[in-house]
């Protein structure tokens, strides 16, 4: 099925330069989606019952216009606060109309009703919080982010999310968390459509800085596919070309931040599949500590212990085969025009 049109935004491209990468630790100095320097002081003070750091912290993010740490900040306080809410309760009592309280309150609020069977049904209760959050600063994308997860999960009409998006794109054009909601919902909406999600992962990081975490979508939309099982076979050279472009946005940032490690992780096992070893040697050292549960929670209910092992037997000298279950394979090799893997989304 073909992209909704409204989806394609152009811009103009940066640059940044790239640092030096070393060899990664040792597997005790390795790390499961470690908080960088910003965030770290905001939930050891939240772990005491204070929300001060926290609101601080979103406060700066958004008079900075910081989009992406404020996405960021905003999904790992919420999930703070889903267990230890008590800090959480207080801000909100202190300063209800806050537009950072509000902020993580809708972030909270969807969390709490997406693993529920009765999803849909609890997240069109949720709304108002979500209306209530991009009401506060109508600057801030991230409230439309959250919509657009919501509209997902609410099994919303594509008109509905079209609009949804271009009120995003409106206020942030190369936002990457409303980017991969837009990419969720492709693939959920057309399930085994890989070919449009690669068609609106390929145009959006084409149009935004070289930079931008959008130049990760297209790898994003491969990891899709290769953990997937359906659809029309995606051609091997389009597989490789997306893992060239998050290759090149992971050099420009220095080795063992915190702050890409996502992205890295992701490329790891797409590089894996696509058997580009040496390439993924490459991405373990710009790793370094910081191993993210995602991708590894889809194939381990231990993502640390996952990803130490896949980096053990990379980095061991010598061929050697791969541990069953290490490296999930497809049902059939990836051959020159691509392959299948087991079911998933993005």
């Amino acid at each position: 099925m073909a992209l909704l049109p409204s989806f394609i935004r152009p811009t103009r491209m940066t640059k940044r330069s790239a640092s030096p990468a070393g060899r990664p630790p040792a597997g005790d100095e390795a790390v499961l989606d470690a908080p960088d320097d910003r965030l770290s002081p905001a939930l050891v003070a939240a772990g005491r019952g204070e929300h001060t750091a926290a609101a601080g912290l979103l406060a700066t993010t958004r008079t900075a216009a910081e989009w992406e740490n404020r996405d960021r900040y905003a999904r790992r306080l919420a999930a703070f606060a889903r267990s230890r809410p008590e800090w959480f309760q207080s801000w909100r009592a202190a300063a209800p109309d806050d537009p950072d309280a509000l902020l993580v309150g809708a972030q909270l609020a969807v969390d709490h009703a997406w693993p529920s069977p009765a999803r849909a049904e609890l997240l069109r209760e949720v709304s108002p919080h979500i209306t209530a959050a991009a009401r506060a600063d109508d600057r801030d994308p991230v409230p439309w982010r959250i919509a657009l997860d919501h509209a997902r999960g609410s099994r919303a009409g594509h008109r509905y999310f079209e609009e949804l998006w271009e009120a995003a794109v409106r206020r942030a054009p190369h936002h990457y968390g409303c980017h991969v909601a837009a990419l969720r919902y492709l693939a959920a909406s057309w399930h085994g459509s890989h070919h449009a999600c690669f068609d609106f992962a390929d145009t959006a990081a084409q149009d935004a800085p070289a930079d931008s975490l959008v130049q990760a979508l297209p790898a994003r939309a491969a990891f899709g596919y290769l953990t997937d099982g359906c659809g029309p076979e995606v051609p091997r050279a389009r597989l490789d070309a997306a893992a060239d472009r998050a290759i090149a946005l992971s050099g420009r940032f220095p080795a063992a931040d915190p702050w890409p490690a996502e992205v890295r992780n992701k490329l790891l096992y797409v590089l894996l599949r696509l058997d580009r070893r040496d390439d993924a040697r490459a991405q373990l050292r710009l790793i370094g500590p910081y191993a993210t549960s995602f991708p590894w929670e889809r194939f381990s209910d231990d993502p640390l212990g996952h990803f130490l092992r896949l980096r053990e037997h990379l980095l061991a000298a010598g061929p050697r085969p791969v541990p069953a279950g290490l490296i999930p394979q497809p049902p059939v090799p990836l051959r020159e025009h691509g392959g299948h893997v087991a079911a998933g989304d993005h």
